[in-house]
């Protein structure tokens, strides 16, 4: 595998592995768990056996099986939300960016005042008024998750509006879309995709702490997050139940840590210095 003529590391790879597993287990869930997510099979935190690799949680559903939807139910929320917090942050950083002074004054206050209020209070507010549904869930972390990446794609946005090219455009007559779209956003794309990866571990982390809290991903649902609540008290009978989701959890956020640091160190590199295809 490469990206722009850069092999990956070892430890690249290894995320890579990581990241694409989980991946795997979410999209042929229904293939590769023997029993559904809700279906009761077993006695409360029955011990592993060939038919319940990892056991029964704490009302006799299968570990393993719930592992395996949880990475569909967890990954896919957290996806969705950071792939829409990109979309409301990055158009609302360039148009910051390319829209003027007014435009940029009263986004940045705006954001600023989003910024003030703890995130996780805010989410737990907003929450506990309209319900814990997936759409709820992903549109609530979204937009407060919007306002670190509208600071990020103003910042470079910024940086790139006063170049030549830009004026160039603007003295060409085309509009502030157009703009945004062809010569701001190519540009700004390293640094943001980047990004990316980093708003995606933490909105996975924030969906399995709602979750974990009771306001994230509701049952009969399987979230790694609400496993690791639903189990917890199995750590008082010297039973693994609870510890199965919550290494899912660090795995899948080490993996993506590992992929984005090296794509991190490829922005870094010069230009020159590009490995060989």
């Amino acid at each position: 595998m490469r990206i722009l003529g850069h092999k990956p590391s070892l430890s690249a790879w290894i995320g890579i592995l990581i990241v694409g597993a989980f991946i795997a287990a979410a999209i042929f869930a229904p293939f590769i768990a023997p029993f559904t997510e809700s279906e009761k099979v077993a006695k409360t935190w029955s011990p592993p056996t060939s038919e319940f690799l990892l056991g029964a949680d704490n009302i006799g559903r299968d570990l393993f099986s719930r592992m395996v939807y949880g990475a569909r139910t967890t990954i896919g929320v957290a996806l969705a939300t950071t792939i829409l917090s990109f979309i409301i942050g990055l158009s609302l950083g360039l148009w910051a960016a390319v829209g003027g002074k007014l435009v940029d004054q009263v986004l940045s206050r705006f954001v600023d005042v989003m910024l003030s209020i703890p995130l996780l209070v805010f989410a737990l507010i907003i929450l506990s008024m309209f319900g814990s549904s997936i759409p709820t869930l992903i549109i609530t972390i979204a937009i407060l998750d919007s306002t670190r990446v509208f600071r990020l794609s103003r910042a470079v946005a910024m940086n790139l509006v006063v170049l030549e090219y830009v004026e160039a455009a603007r003295l060409r007559g085309e509009g502030l879309w157009w703009i945004m779209r062809r010569e701001v956003l190519p540009n700004a794309m390293p640094p943001m995709i980047s990004e990316f990866g980093l708003r995606f571990c933490f909105n996975f982390l924030f969906v399995a702490g709602l979750s974990f809290l009771g306001l994230g991903i509701q049952p009969p649902l399987a979230d790694w997050g609400g496993m690791v609540r639903d189990n917890g008290k199995a750590i008082s009978f010297g039973l693994l139940a609870p510890l199965w989701p919550a290494m899912a959890i660090a795995a899948m956020t080490v993996g993506v840590n590992l992929v984005v640091d090296w794509i991190l160190s490829i922005n870094a590199r010069p230009s020159g210095a590009s490995a060989e295809m």
